[in-house]
């Protein structure tokens, strides 16, 4: 070919791509592999219905019901959630077959398929079905999910429609219409506790026969309605309809959903889908995605960047989903049926993911959704009671911590979105706020949550604090000074955390940190995460963090140790951390914003360099292209934010860090009008770093951005190169919005002592991380308080008998600090215990002597207090010191079968005057279900009438969990606390 040509054809080739829409770069296959749990089947933006297939119907990388991997089909369900870690949803399947013979059992309705007759778009996806020869199509509106089936076999059409499918159904019923018309309802429980959903599915072909039904439960009841309709209720519900034979060999089916009721699903689909032109319907889709997508246009970049940006925007719009009817009806948390007056309902918020960085990207492209999304909020504290945490379908969850509505809520205040009643809206931030339940109380209490009394209570109390600062500048920006003043002293709350030996956040137990810390261990002090992944997690006061690191140099080669630690994980198995760059773990979010805090040491190209890594090796056009959970839309908003080159470290914050854009040019088309443009120049893989900057045509050298100056529209310019800038951003940032400069807190003072336990004499020491504190103590008795506490000033203590240390710390402002309390037990009787077992460095029950030292574990073993072995049997010699008249022995322990802890089988006591010959006096076999999952203690006691010095104790362990468990076949925990000795 003569290069004339060969030029003029490449140049037709990039004409034709550049004419491409940006939904024609959308992937739905993008996170359905790995760890994403996306799906891949038809939706429309934020649309109540996500028409898809099953493959999976349980384990963790079914949530969304749909894994790449998977090469068998149960069907077509018309809910689905997106990038989740917990499994529900998955209503109302149809599932296609031929015969006249009715089938019900999905190992005889599913098919094998072949992925490459597997195709899915933007408002689109079809499969061949190979066992009936039926190419399945799908198409959605908002409300209604759209089938064509194409059947080879024509004179043998049928449809299996499965209420069962999935989770526990409560109830459900069928309803015949008419000869094409077939109407259900069906209310279940998993995650969401009490879920009700309702629909009306219409054929394009008359009953040919059928519809028959079953109930798997053998329950099912038959009704005759007055106006001659047939009802069969049940709880395992299935029907199976054959149709005549197809002239053109395809079957439509439209079907209608509603939360609300019976009626809504019928006027959802004649509202929305009244004909049967489904190529119209697809293309409709394919327009309102393009209409969405538009919002933000990409200039430059490759195809596969294009297609892993615009299936992010695609993955950030699919949830959350409308959840109210066509006439504004919607069901309310208190289960009642409401109208929206003034407002869109929607569900299914991740509120603990997305607060982070979708939200905030909505308040750049979509500021009437967060209108509504704050109104729904508001509408679930009005009948709910409080704010949301993790909504799904009208049920509060309570999954993740913290209360991060909050967050959204004062987000879209600061910025400007103001289509909602703020008195009450603060109204509602403040009732979550002085709630007492998952550790608020203890949190209230003492400046910080205690580990031994709250589990995760590193993650609660840094994330409560984070909140507490959105409150507090909702309060100061409504002028209500007095909550200012409270709100921005609880959001200095993470400071007593900080641990200044390691520089780390870290548990705190019995008054001081716990012992045999490893900050690469994941336990049941963080959520999803360890103290690597945790401890820069301070977004609103990053001035205030470096200073207790002792300035930014410090600060900065602590940043520097998060990237390059070892990325080897200790303690539990947590599926959610992945995508490691050292012990940053960009697969969860605690650690999204760390790349970012570069910019406040003046170290901006460390961000830069870092984000553009994240956004290659993270990210990908690939099935497998997202590193954990997409998350309802955080882990795709994290890369939309840094491709278009800032990030909202702070929500709450109305600035944004600059990073490194990963387009030549992108443009942001806002609702009211503008357009703001961010052009990298010279950009390039090698040319990353920023040299100088733009902003309307005049020179900026500060590394952030102000949401003001986005919406205001506008050109930020950026000069790339391959070398980062010695100039650029080397002022630090340190703005009022990230960092807290009024009504410092006094930090809780720390108790330090080799262990909690001890036989002779201890040495308490009392310390504090503000040098110029003073401590003032006092000892008392452990039941016995003292009637007026005797405080003394002085840092160390030396005790010979059990008892209780308190002690407050005071800066010489006069300000005082939390009384803390550490409790410290002499073990008289016992000289010693040798295990013969290894426990767990997740469960220690405060070591050897914590199983001898008078304190029972609680029923919530996350708090501590109970020594856990996992895959063993338990044994251990108690040493009394010298031979004693021994009457009875006794050995608790915990069974919680959800978690994996099981009751031993049998406990055996033994008893030797010299240590090496043992004489057995007592078996005891567990009476306890292996199913009973309420959480149990059982104390196994012998009564025997003997003389001693060693007491051995053995636990047979249950062994592999059970069949009928979640998890069968995986090594059960035996724990074990305490060991009486009489």
């Amino acid at each position: 070919m003569k290069p004339l040509v060969l030029a003029t054809v490449l140049l037709q080739a990039v004409s034709l791509w550049a004419q491409k829409d940006p939904a024609d770069y959308v992937n739905p296959f993008i996170g359905t592999d790995f760890h994403g749990h996306t799906y891949p089947g038809a939706t429309v933006p934020f649309g109540m219905v996500q028409l898809s297939p099953d493959t999976r119907l349980s384990g963790w990388d079914g949530c969304s019901g749909y894994h790449y991997t998977d090469r068998v089909i149960y069907g077509f369900s018309h809910t689905h959630l997106s990038g989740t870690g917990a499994s529900d949803y998955g209503d109302i399947l149809f599932a296609p077959v031929v015969g006249k013979s009715p089938i019900f059992e999905s190992k005889k309705y599913s098919s094998p398929f072949n992925k490459n007759n597997e195709q899915a778009k933007a408002g689109y996806y079809s499969v061949f079905l190979d066992k009936y020869k039926v190419k399945a199509e799908l198409t959605t509106t908002a409300r209604v999910g759209f089938h064509k089936y194409t059947y080879a076999k024509p004179n043998e059409p049928a449809m299996v429609i499965d209420l069962s499918h999935r989770d526990k159904v409560l109830e459900a019923w069928f309803k015949v219409v008419g000869k094409n018309e077939l109407r259900g309802y069906r209310h279940s429980s998993q995650w969401a506790k009490d879920q009700k959903i309702y629909f009306v599915a219409r054929f394009s072909e008359p009953f040919a026969l059928g519809p028959k039904f079953t109930d798997d439960s053998g329950e099912m009841n038959t009704l005759v309605n007055d106006d001659g309709t047939v009802e069969v209720h049940g709880t395992k519900l299935k029907a199976w309809v054959l149709f005549p034979k197809l002239k053109n060999k395809v079957l439509l089916v439209k079907v209608g959903i509603s939360f609300v009721s019976e009626e809504g699903a019928l006027k959802n689909l004649e509202a929305e889908v009244p004909g049967w032109d489904f190529d119209g319907v697809v293309e409709a889709a394919r327009k309102w995605w393009n209409d969405e997508l538009s919002k933000i246009q990409v200039e430059g970049g490759t195809p596969e960047e294009l297609t892993t940006f615009y299936t992010a925007m695609y993955h950030a719009m699919v949830v959350p989903n409308i959840f109210s009817d066509v006439d504004g009806l919607y069901r309310t948390m208190d289960g009642n049926v409401r109208y929206a007056n003034g407002f869109t309902p929607y569900t299914v918020f991740s509120i603990w993911d997305t607060y982070r960085a979708w939200h905030p990207l909505m308040t750049i492209i979509d500021t009437k959704r967060t209108s509504d999304y704050i109104n729904t909020f508001l509408s679930h504290y009005r009948y709910g009671g409080r704010l949301p945490v993790w909504e799904l379908a009208a049920n509060e969850t309570d999954c993740m911590i913290g209360y991060h509505s909050v967050s959204v809520i004062a987000d879209a205040w600061i910025k400007g979105i103001r289509g909602f009643d703020a008195e009450y809206a603060f109204q509602a931030m403040k009732h979550s706020a002085n709630l007492n339940h998952f550790g608020l109380l203890y949190y209230k209490r003492y400046g910080f949550i205690p580990g031994d009394m709250e589990h995760e209570s590193v993650s609660k109390t840094l994330e409560y604090a984070y909140d507490d600062w959105c409150i507090a500048q909702m309060a100061k920006g409504l002028g209500k000074h007095d909550d200012y003043s409270t709100f921005i002293k609880r959001a200095q709350s993470y400071k007593n955390l900080y641990d200044p030996d390691t520089r780390l956040m870290r548990p705190r137990l019995n008054g001081g940190f716990k012992h045999n810390f490893n900050p690469a261990e994941v336990d049941q002090h963080f959520t999803e995460a360890n103290s690597w992944q945790y401890s820069f997690y301070v977004p609103h006061d990053v001035t205030g963090l470096i200073s207790l690191h002792g300035g930014m140099e410090k600060f900065e080669a602590k940043l520097d140790d998060l990237f390059s630690a070892p990325s080897q994980l200790a303690g539990r198995n947590q599926v959610d951390i992945t995508g490691l760059i050292g012990q940053y773990a960009h697969g969860n979010e605690p650690s999204h914003h760390m790349a970012y805090l570069y910019n406040y040491v003046g170290k901006p190209w460390k961000t830069q360099q870092l984000v553009k890594r994240i956004m290659v090796e993270m990210y990908s056009h690939k099935p497998d292209g997202i590193c954990g959970n997409e998350d309802c839309g955080q882990m795709s908003a994290w890369y939309i934010m840094s491709a278009m080159g800032f990030y909202p470290l702070c929500p709450g914050s109305t600035q944004n860090a600059i990073g490194s854009p990963l387009f030549p040019k992108i443009a942001i088309n806002i609702e009211n009008g503008k357009k703001f443009t961010v052009i990298a120049e010279n950009l390039s893989n090698q040319n990353i770093y920023i040299q100088s900057a733009t902003l309307n045509g005049k020179p900026i050298t500060r590394s952030w951005i102000d949401h003001t100056e986005i919406m205001a529209g506008g050109e930020l310019v950026l000069t790339m190169d391959s070398i980062p800038s010695d100039t650029w951003g080397t002022q630090p940032v340190d703005l009022p919005s990230t960092s807290i400069n009024e009504n410092p807190i006094t930090i809780a003072p720390f108790l330090v002592a080799a262990s909690d336990v001890f036989t002779d004499t201890l040495t308490v020491a009392i310390s504090s991380v503000q040098p110029d504190a003073q401590i003032f103590y006092s000892v008392e008795p452990l039941d016995k308080p003292l009637p007026k506490t005797n405080w003394k000033q002085g840092n160390r203590v030396t005790l010979t008998e059990s008892q209780k240390i308190r002690a407050f710390a005071i800066l010489p402002n006069g300000q005082t600090s939390a009384v803390v309390e550490g409790t410290y037990r002499r073990v008289n009787s016992i000289a010693n215990v040798q295990l013969k077992s290894k426990y767990s460095s997740l469960y220690t029950a405060g070591g050897d002597l914590g199983l001898v030292d008078g304190v029972r574990g609680a029923k919530n073993f996350r708090i501590g207090g109970w020594q856990g072995y996992q895959g063993q049997d338990f044994e251990a010699v108690v040493d009394l010191g010298e031979v004693k008249p021994v009457k009875q022995i006794s050995a608790g322990f915990l069974q919680d079968a959800s978690p994996w802890i099981m009751m031993p089988r049998e406990v055996s006591f033994s008893v030797s005057t010299d240590g090496q010959s043992f004489v057995e006096v007592g078996t005891i076999k567990s009476d306890i279900p292996e199913n009973l999952m309420d959480p149990t203690i059982k104390d196994f006691t012998a009564n025997v009438d003997t003389k001693a010095r060693f007491v051995k104790v053995y636990a047979k362990a249950f062994g592999p969990l059970p069949s009928w468990h979640e998890s069968a076949g995986e090594p059960s925990w035996l724990f074990i606390d305490e060991i009486t000795i009489k």
